[in-house]
């Protein structure tokens, strides 16, 4: 069976801001993406994200964009994994007002062992952002500055 995993955490927000934080790249970079976002996750859109912990930027498919619910995106595998590329879906759910349980699937690994082995660091990178975005949106800071280099 293929590996995949699911993350999950709760912000207290209310979803359309939750939603508007992962979307819009000028937030996204303040948390997420240690080296820049490019381009607002909307449907149909290719944007890309840029870690400075890693070389180069990666090229991210929007695939559907529900505000407030859902985000799918598609992004490469890694070259030592192999071709193809994962899928990552972002749930969100009001499970209160003005708190959002925020779950994150990413799925499409294959199952090898460097395929295993990178899905890994993934999960470990997705549960980051979970506690990036909670402090980002609840505190208004960045939990990653400093953290890779």
């Amino acid at each position: 069976m293929p590996p995949e995993f699911t993350v999950s955490g709760i912000v207290s927000r209310p979803a359309p801001q939750v939603h508007e934080a992962i979307a819009d790249p000028a937030q996204l970079s303040r948390y997420f993406t240690t080296g820049g976002a490019q381009g607002r996750l909307e449907a149909g859109a290719t944007v890309t994200w840029a870690f400075g912990e890693f070389p180069g930027a990666f090229p991210v498919t929007v695939v559907e964009a529900a505000p407030g619910q859902r985000l799918v995106l598609r992004w490469g595998l890694p070259p030592e994994v192999g071709a193809g590329e994962t899928t990552v879906t972002f749930e969100l759910k009001e499970v209160a007002p003005g708190r959002t349980q925020v779950q994150i699937t990413e799925r499409g690994w294959p199952d090898t062992p460097a395929g295993r082995q990178a899905s890994y660091g993934n999960c470990m990178g997705w549960s980051q952002f979970l506690s990036a975005l909670k402090a980002h949106l609840e505190y208004g800071i960045n939990l990653r500055e400093g953290m890779y280099a």
